[in-house]
């Protein structure tokens, strides 16, 4: 069931569970019925699992469209995908204010959390769907450990909770958020802050490619 009462903060308030109530989930692709308007798509790959990545979609995009981006390099390492559709066009942060995506995030992630033993949680996107990781990531930090952010334009988290690590990679030839103002800008305001950031340019527009994700994979799961 999707509630509103925090969402505005930008806060989750699912916790993974030391053990799972629910019985566990059956490998594949579902999607979870969280009520009327709510999609999303998760994807459980075969054997353990404990890890688990939010993946958000670019601006008119969906969840299927992430979980096409990341799907397979995910399921090659056990990792567990969550990937919601936004109520809008895009996040509920660039389309007028925190609220309806997050709570549906929240009541996905808490149903998941009761049917799985997840002790790992990430977030990424591409595009806008990158700007809402890393936001949330930040107003997360005591949930989530990594963020990956694929072209992302800005961050602009209404508080700052816990301490993620992020990666950021940006194209030097993106004409759509271009890498002076967004990329560079992002990962430069993040250091300054304090947190652990691994900034990638690569030559090439504004895209989201296998190897970034295989990168980015990795990254989050094998930290040297």
């Amino acid at each position: 069931m999707v509630t509103t009462s925090r969402a505005a903060d930008g806060r989750l308030d699912a916790r993974p569970a030391t053990a799972p109530a629910g019985p566990p989930l059956e490998p594949g692709v579902s999607a979870l019925d969280l009520g009327p308007g709510a999609e999303v798509l998760l994807a459980v790959p075969p054997g353990e699992v404990a890890a688990l990545l939010v993946c958000f979609h670019g601006a008119g995009g969906s969840g299927a469209d992430a979980l096409r981006a990341v799907g397979d390099a995910a399921a090659a390492r056990g990792v567990v995908v969550l990937a919601p559709t936004s109520a809008a066009a895009t996040w509920d942060l660039i389309a007028g204010g925190l609220g309806r995506d997050v709570a549906v995030l929240d009541a996905a992630l808490g149903a998941v959390f009761a049917r799985l033993p997840i002790t790992r949680v990430a977030l990424g996107g591409f595009s806008d769907g990158g700007s809402y990781a890393l936001s949330l990531g930040v107003a997360n930090g005591d949930l989530v450990e990594a963020v990956t952010a694929f072209s992302p334009g800005f961050l602009a988290a209404p508080g700052r909770y816990g301490r993620s690590r992020f990666w950021i990679a940006h194209g030097t030839d993106d004409r759509v958020l271009p890498v002076q103002r967004c990329g560079r800008r992002v990962a430069a305001d993040l250091t300054a802050d304090g947190y652990p950031v691994e900034y990638r340019e690569f030559a090439g527009g504004h895209v989201m490619t296998p190897d970034l994700v295989d990168d980015a994979l990795t990254w989050w799961l094998d930290p040297s």
